[in-house]
């Protein structure tokens, strides 16, 4: 079976490595806000020595629509996302403006360091489950689905108000069981293919499989406008579709095997920017 599933991701790669990851160009997004998208991997990375942006790996005219927010068409549902952002809901009489400011200043900073450690709930917390938290317990709202448009709209405008600050996610604390446990999530392998995340996104990354340039699976991209559905995406839905990509039996959004993968993937990229929303393929 393995002899079998190794031949099947050797015929799906094309060719060796095409080392075409775009390490010259800089991302600059209009012209003022400027995103770190190769960096030294950190010591926990251990078997990576440079880590890199999604962005790196796409064509230049995929590249571009990041540059300027006018061109990216992400930023049509931060525009969204502030509406809602706005509007008063829930028993309490409270939007989100109400506590984080105009244009989600108070929220500056947010998106670079999660999922992090809630202490008063004893678990780790994604952007997501904080979001909801504040929906039901300051606003008196209904929460949101995890990766409904609304939220991931909201997820898109935190983001984008801390692009260009370097993610910095914390593992060595009360989380790093999570973390852990997301650790061997990432190198188990799964499905009827038997690829873990670290079979494609370690092991082959610049190479192609099929019509796709194997990227390094960086997550400080997220959420990503994607061309191939002309949505954006969360991350929990990609890691959805990866692991259905191996025909295994996946877990849902905001499970907690997602949550412990989350904060693994999200500290693999400690040293970039925070760049979403993003364009992918």
């Amino acid at each position: 079976m393995k002899r079998a599933s190794s031949l099947a991701f050797g015929l799906a790669c094309l060719a060796s490595a095409v080392h075409a990851q775009d390490t010259e160009s800089k991302l600059v997004i209009n012209d003022d806000i400027d995103i770190t998208t190769v960096a030294e991997a950190p010591a926990h990375a251990e078997n990576l020595s440079e880590i890199y942006s999604g962005w790196a790996f796409r064509s230049p005219e995929t590249m571009a629509l990041q540059m300027d927010d006018f061109d990216n068409p992400g930023m049509i549902f931060v525009d969204q996302a502030l509406d809602a952002y706005n509007t008063v809901e829930g028993s309490a009489g409270k939007s989100c403006q109400s506590c984080h400011g105009d244009d989600a200043e108070g929220l500056v900073g947010a998106r670079a360091v999660y999922p992090k450690w809630n202490a008063n709930a004893g678990e780790v917390w994604t952007m997501e489950m904080a979001i909801n938290g504040c929906r039901t317990e300051r606003m008196g709202a209904e929460p949101w689905g995890y990766t409904s448009g609304n939220m991931v709209n909201m997820t898109a405008l935190i983001s984008s108000v801390s692009r260009g600050m370097p993610v910095n996610v914390s593992f060595e604390g009360p989380e790093h069981d999570t973390w852990l446990q997301g650790k061997e999530l990432y190198y188990t392998r799964t499905g009827q293919l038997e690829l873990s995340c670290a079979n494609c996104h370690e092991d082959n990354y610049d190479m192609m499989i099929r019509a796709d340039h194997l990227s390094q699976g960086q997550i400080n991209g997220f959420p990503t406008y994607r061309l191939k559905n002309a949505k954006l995406n969360a991350v929990h839905s990609r890691f959805k579709g990866c692991i259905r990509d191996t025909r295994a039996e996946t877990y849902s959004p905001g499970s907690p095997e997602f949550v412990a993968l989350e904060l693994y993937v999200a500290s693999r990229g400690n040293g970039l920017s925070v760049e979403g929303p993003s364009v992918r393929n």
